[in-house]
């Protein structure tokens, strides 16, 4: 099972997150000088903060030992956006090498502690995936019953469709994926038709 299936559609949410909440430089309208300087000290001290973690965060990735450092990263910037982004990548790290239960931790707080719906579905999903990986299938599907942004539906309902088969439940199974292809799962995903076509029943000759 590829937990990062959908890498692609994934890193644009996350680029989009960045875009939408990056540091905000608009002064507004303010009254009165003491309130305009308090609101430049303000923003300069956002400015500096985000300055700061950006190049904490560099020199995490360019370190090459994002796995091991990532819990003291995130302490000391967990009032960035970085955290939430080395976390991700912390989790992608150890799942590739095979620490499921570290991966769970990170993904477990990326949900706990974002507030961005596409980050949050995400987080979700791929914590749901490490589940499935770990057997955990009743933990899995608990995981994605939360509510999540419309645009996760098809692969909220491909992941519970793998879990049913897993499990043997042939007949959810199949009502999953189809569920998975209404919801334009099947776009740039050829894997979930062979799925559908796998548990397709056929209908006995006359």
């Amino acid at each position: 099972m590829d937990i990062y299936s959908t890498e692609e559609q994934q890193a644009e949410a996350i680029k989009r997150f960045f875009r939408e909440n990056g540091v905000s430089l608009a002064l507004g309208i303010v009254i009165g000088l003491g309130g305009l300087y308090g609101w430049k000290a303000y923003n300069q001290n956002q400015i500096t903060t985000a300055e700061s973690a950006s190049d904490a965060y560099t020199t995490l990735v360019e370190s090459g030992e994002v796995l091991g450092a990532a819990d003291t990263f995130i302490d000391e910037n967990k009032d960035t956006n970085y955290s939430v982004l080395a976390a991700f990548v912390a989790a992608k790290e150890a799942v590739e090498k095979d620490q499921l239960d570290v991966a769970s931790e990170k993904l477990s707080w990326i949900v706990a502690n974002v507030n961005n719906g596409d980050l949050k579905a995400t987080a979700t999903t791929r914590l749901a995936r490490v589940q499935f990986a770990q057997q955990q299938y009743d933990k899995a599907l608990n995981t994605l019953s939360a509510p999540l942004e419309d645009t996760f539906a098809a692969t909220v309902s491909e992941i519970k469709g793998d879990i049913h088969f897993a499990q043997g439940n042939t007949d959810q199974a199949r009502t999953a994926y189809q569920a998975a292809a209404d919801a334009g799962g099947l776009e740039n995903n050829p894997l979930l038709q062979i799925k559908l076509d796998d548990l397709a029943v056929t209908s006995p000759a006359a």
